[in-house]
Parts: C-alpha cells; structure tokens; sequence
C-alpha cells in the first residue's frame, strides 16, 4: 500500500501519482461521498460503501483521526501505534478501497478461489442477486443501504463479503453444509421492527394484486400483538435479542441498539452461534469481522434433497413430532419437530454451544426480522406460504422465534400463517407452551 512506504523507498510512487491517490481517497472518505460512488460502475455501489465504513469504523476504534487516513504521512504516523495485525488489516482496507477508487472494479484475484468454492457449494450468485432484488423490490434496500433505528445507514454486505466469510470458516461448516444448511438469508437487522412489518403488509398486499387467486384478508393481513409495536427502540425496548434463558432479570440477552453498537466495534457474538470475537459476515483474513446493521444466514431449504444440482428455494418446513427425516452422514441432524416448549429449544443451543459434536452446533434461533424476511423471500420463490400452520397435510407449524424474548411480558416471540383467517400472525407464547403443531427453526450465522 502506498500510504505507508517510507519517503525514501526507491519502488514509491512519484509525488504527483500519490497526490491524485491521496486526493481520490480524501474525497471518497471525506467530502463528495456520493459523486465518488456514482463514478463508479452500480454493481460495485454496496462494496464501496461497505469498505468505506470499515476503514471509518477502524480509524474510530484506534483513535486515528479521520483526516489522517487521505495525508499519507500523518496516516504513517498514526499507523505507527497500531500492532503488526491491526497494521496489516489496515493497508489490506486501504489496499482495497484503492484498487476500487482508481479501477473501477474489484481486486478479483482476491475472491477468486471463495467465489468458486459457494458456487460449488452453495450456488451462491443466484442467491444473492435474487435476495438483492427482493430486498430493493419492497423498499428496503435503497441505493445499497438501509436505515438502522440509530439513524445511520448500513450498506449491505456484498456478495464477496459473504463467500470470503463461507470460505473462510468452510472446514468448520462443513458438517452444517453437509446437514443442508445452504439457503441464503439477508437480514437487515438493523432496521425498526416496525418498519419491517409494514414492508410485510404491504408486500402481502402488493402479492394479491399481481396473483389474483392468493387467498387474503385485504382488510388484515397480518395479525400484530400490540406489544411488538416500538418493542427494539425507545429508552427501555420490549423486545431483547438472542436471550440465554426466559427469565425477565437473568435473560442475557441484548437490546437491538446494543448489538448495533457492538457490531460497529466488531464486539458483538451471540452466544449460541459459536463464532468467537465477531458477528458475522467479514472480509478475507478477517476472522470475526462483521458488517454492522446486517445479518447473514444459513438455512436448510425447501428442495433439501436437490440442492446439490439446483439453486436451493424457499425454507424446509418445520415437520410435526415422529414426522422429521435426518439429514448429513458427518454429522447426522434431526430436524427440530414440534411438541417441545420454547424452554427446551433454546436449552438444544445452549447444549450445543460447548458441543460441537452436537447436531445443533453453530446454530442459533430465530428474530421476528429473520421470519418476516423469510416469509417474504419463501412466498416469492415457491409460491407458497411459510409455516402454514392449518395445512390440511400437517406438514408445517407454527414457529417459536427463540432468537427474542418480550422480557417485559415474559413472552417468546412466534409466527406462522392461519389459512382460515388468510393472514400472517406475528403472536407470542409463553416459555413453558407446549403444542402438537407448534414448534422452532435455526440457522446458522455465517
């Protein structure tokens, strides 16, 4: 990187090369945010934001002043203080963000190998254009981002993000591949809850309008239990996130806006993942990195048995108890089935979290943002309802979302579709609850 070659190597740059490098980064980082970006090819918009953030996240969390990072020498100086890793993570970024500003394309040598080991394995591509699509469809995602509840924008992570991540940790979710974790999901956790059901209504709404036969209450329809309204903002939210029990004092979890702060200074592990020192989807040689506001998973899909040879669609169902068929010759996993209370499911990933011979390792439960997403996503590509809890065939159920808690209300978040009222529900249940056609599903973060 050109930033920190001293003044008297022969190989840098003559001054006017690094006063236009320097100049570039100044204005990408520091002044014409979006005229730099529009400069550059659309595709490439979310990757630019994305490395943007990173490098202003890392100048923050090692006290270098933002001004620094386009004054090769002063940044030389700074860089100075920082640890033989953090120096090389730091010009890797730079590195990028460079390549980007000057080329217009990305560092593909860079992504070669992982770009190839999800297609193989995960189709990846398709994916994740399709959930793009979808997301900027209902207004989610605009121009690349999304707005938190803090009030700052989030851009997505880009497709080379998340195949460097699945690369990377690709030995140790080998046995989750194996089980048929291969189904993307995108989350913009970040977001107000409020906001997303909305987005699902009127999606819903949208849904009826171009397929005239989908069966809908018009008037509702989605059903909403009136404490999921404002429950992740405000100076007390209702709703915390990925609890270690269903106790209203002891429940370990986190508030939305904790774990939003925790994801910018890359602190953030909810426990039942098993991903140590981070939070999800970061760049190659990263380990633990994250992107803020985000949330990437894994999930097993509703063509489980053909997704070797075709993109996977939609979500597997939640099967009824006695009805789950294993999955994986590694390691072999029974579906979660119905009939346990919400207790017993998380008590499968806290089990799991000093296992990783449990079936159920890396796994963690469901948000009310997962589920919404992944309704919306599964009656996209299947055509289908997700966790149709009145289907005549009792092959789905209703849904515990163990990756929340209303620690006010002691209550477990829960979803499903009711098809004699011909709307979505976003209801609750009480930890102890315990019902034939009620049960969980997981995911694996990446």
């Amino acid at each position: 990187m050109s930033f920190f070659r001293p003044t008297s190597d022969p190989s840098r740059r003559d001054g006017r090369e690094e006063s236009a490098s320097s100049t570039t980064l100044r204005e990408a980082i520091m002044d014409s945010v979006s005229s730099v970006r529009d400069s550059l090819p659309k595709e490439h918009h979310a990757h630019f934001e994305t490395l943007r953030q990173e490098i202003i996240d890392f100048a923050q969390a090692h006290n270098i002043p933002r001004e620094s990072l386009s004054k090769p020498d002063a940044l030389r100086e700074a860089a100075n203080e920082l640890s033989t890793p953090d120096l090389e993570r730091l010009a890797n970024l730079l590195e990028r963000f460079e390549y980007l500003l000057v080329h217009h394309e990305l560092k593909k040598e860079d992504y070669t190998e992982a770009l190839e080991y999800v297609e193989t394995h995960y189709h990846l591509k398709e994916q994740y254009d399709s959930q793009v699509a979808l997301l900027e469809q209902v207004r989610i995602l605009k121009e690349g981002v999304i707005l938190g509840i803090d009030g700052k924008q989030y851009p997505i992570p880009t497709l080379e993000q998340i195949a460097s991540r699945l690369f990377e940790r690709r030995k140790e979710l080998s046995t989750k591949h194996d089980q048929g974790f291969t189904k993307l999901l995108l989350v913009p956790f970040g977001m107000s809850l409020d906001t997303l059901i909305e987005t699902l209504k009127q999606f819903l709404l949208k849904y009826k309008e171009s397929h005239p036969t989908f069966d809908l209450d018009t008037n509702e329809p989605l059903y909403t239990w009136s404490e999921y309204q404002g429950a992740d903002t405000g100076d007390s939210p209702k709703l915390v996130y990925h609890p270690q029990s269903f106790t209203q004092d002891d429940h370990g979890g986190k508030t939305k806006m904790e774990i939003l702060k925790e994801q910018t200074g890359r602190r953030w592990t909810p426990t039942s993942v098993g991903v140590a020192g981070g939070s999800g989807v970061g760049m190659a040689g990263e380990s633990g990195t994250g992107t803020p506001g985000w949330t990437v998973h894994l999930l097993q899909p509703s063509n489980l048995e053909s997704q070797d040879t075709e993109t996977p669609i939609g979500f597997a169902p939640i099967p009824r108890q006695g009805q789950g068929t294993p999955q994986g010759d590694l390691t072999s996993r029974l579906p979660l089935e119905t009939n346990k209370t919400p207790i017993e499911y998380l008590f499968l990933l806290q089990e799991a979290q000093d296992n990783l011979d449990s079936p159920y390792s890396h796994e963690s439960g469901m948000t009310p943002e997962d589920w919404i997403i992944a309704f919306m996503t599964h009656l996209s590509e299947t055509g289908k309802h997700l966790d149709d809890v009145r289907n005549p065939t009792e092959t789905e159920s209703y849904c515990y979302l163990t990756g929340a808690f209303f620690s006010s209300s002691f209550a477990v978040p829960g979803a499903c579709w009711v098809r004699f009222c011909r709307q979505a529900r976003l209801d609750r249940n009480v930890p102890r609850n315990q019902d034939g056609d009620v049960g969980a599903r997981f995911s694996v973060m990446v």
